[in-house]
Formats: structure tokens, sequence, C-alpha cells
């Protein structure tokens, strides 16, 4: 009895934590829906309200007026695609040898995969302002997405390995024995089976590609080519001062695209990110 009131007490205690953290994250964005929808006259108010006393949708006529909010979510939807296609193209051949073929370069490889993720953005963004510069490739979407590509391969690896070692080998003996090459055998057999981990990895590739700011804020330049995490910074005026219902407004459009993506495929991302971690 006592150690089951403990599990209880213990299981409670997580349920509760698990509460306390949803509402922590639910804060900012609901506050933000609220901010989005509120006047003038409310954003100033002193007593600020969680449900607009006087619902507007000014703010977001306003947001569409003052920048390029179309063209912005244009650039940005083809610099996230066409960066998850071909780094997911790029990441699943790499992944089936790093998996199939344990060796010292494979060991290698998968130091690099861990080291990169501790490089800090600052440190390798001077090197490739200088190759893209020296390639043509500056304020340009090309430069750009072969940036994201690079910056997600290492996660793409990380999550591919672990399903490719999930595939059994026997697979793809029969394969073999049915006369099947390696390519045939990767392609017929083995990718069909990758396809739940293919569709995470290339969905977690797109969201983070879309909600990139850094090397886009450094990389374009002209308002044409800009994608939408550095338009909405032109809501901030020259002393920081921020004009907050069209911002809100903006930053809420901004995020509708991740958060249907994750509400559609969440299962399966749940469930790469979880094959990845335990296989690898």
């Amino acid at each position: 009895m006592t150690a089951l009131r403990t599990s209880r007490s213990g299981r409670a205690g997580q349920y509760l934590a698990l509460l306390c953290y949803l509402v922590f994250l639910a804060f900012p964005f609901l506050w933000l829906i609220s901010t989005a929808f509120k006047p003038p006259r409310e954003l100033g108010s002193l007593h600020p309200t969680w449900i607009p006393e006087d619902p507007t949708l000014d703010n977001f006529r306003q947001a569409f007026d003052e920048q390029p909010l179309l063209q912005a979510a244009v650039n940005s939807l083809i610099a996230a695609l066409a960066a998850a296609l071909i780094a997911v193209v790029i990441a699943t051949p790499m992944a089936y040898v790093m998996a199939r073929h344990r060796n010292k370069l494979s060991a290698a490889a998968t130091g690099w995969v861990v080291v990169s993720q501790a490089f800090p953005f600052v440190l390798v963004i001077i090197p490739l302002f200088l190759i893209l510069k020296n390639l043509h490739l500056i304020n340009t979407l090309l430069g750009l997405i072969l940036v994201y590509v690079v910056w997600a391969l290492p996660f793409a690896l990380w999550m591919l390995v672990g399903y490719v070692r999930a595939v059994p080998r026997e697979l793809e003996e029969a394969a073999a024995v049915d006369g099947a090459g390696r390519l045939r055998t990767l392609v017929s057999v083995t990718a069909p089976l990758l396809a739940p981990g293919i569709v995470a990895t290339a969905l977690f590739a797109f969201i983070t590609a879309w909600n990139e700011f850094f090397f886009a804020l450094v990389l374009l330049k002209t308002p044409e080519k800009q994608t939408l995490p550095v338009v909405l910074t032109h809501f901030l005026g020259a002393e920081g001062v921020a004009d907050l219902g069209p911002l809100a407004a903006a930053a809420f459009l901004a995020t509708i695209p991740s958060l249907v993506i994750f509400a559609i495929i969440q299962k399966r991302i749940t469930g790469g990110m979880l094959t990845g971690a335990v296989k690898s």
C-alpha cells in the first residue's frame, strides 16, 4: 500500500510539473494572440486584460500595409522547403552508410554531428559570409538555402541513423540474395521503411529554417529578399520602441504554419525523435 501511494504521489507530481510546464509555454502565445486583437487604447492601458474588451482587426491591416509580409512569407517558405528537401536527400544515404558500416570514419562523422551542435552562430557567420561573398551568393535565397542545409544536416543525420539501425538487416540480405544491389536495396527496401523518419526529419528541418533569424539577418539585405523573421524586426522603431499591435499580429500569423504542421504530424514527429534517440 505504501509503495502504491508513493507511486500515485509521484505520478501526480509528474502531471503537476507537466501542467506547469504547459502553462509556461502557453502563456506567451496566448498573450500574443490577445495583444494582436487589442486596439491602441487597450495596449497602452495600465491595467491589461487577457481578453480584449473591444477586439479589432486593425492591427492585421496595419501590419500588411506597413511591411511586405506576403513576400517575406513566400521567401521563408521557399528557403525552408528547399533546405528541408535537400537536407533529407543528402542525409538519407549518409545515415545509411553511418548505420551499416561502423568504422573510424563513421565514428568521426558521429563526433562531427555532436560537436557541430555546440558551435554558436557567431563563430561561423564570418567564414560563411566570406565564402558566400566569393561565390556571389550574398543577398540571395540560394545562399541562405545552402547555409540552412549545412546547419540542418547534423540533426537530420542524428535522426535518420537511428531509423536505419531500426530496419532489420535480414530484409536487406534477402534483397541481396534476390540480386538487388546496394542502391536498389536502399531505394526499394530501406527507404520505404524510413518514411516516418524522413517525414519527421524534413518537418523539423523545415520548421528550423522557417523560424531562423540570425543567418537571414546577416546574409539578406534588400527588403524583397528578406524572410519573415527579419521583416518582423521592422516593427521596432529607431529607439527600440515596438509597434505592439501590428508586431503581435504579424508574429501571430508567422507562427501559424509551424503550429499547423505540429498539430497534423505530431505523432510521427515524436516517434521520429524517440527512435533516433534510442536506436542511435
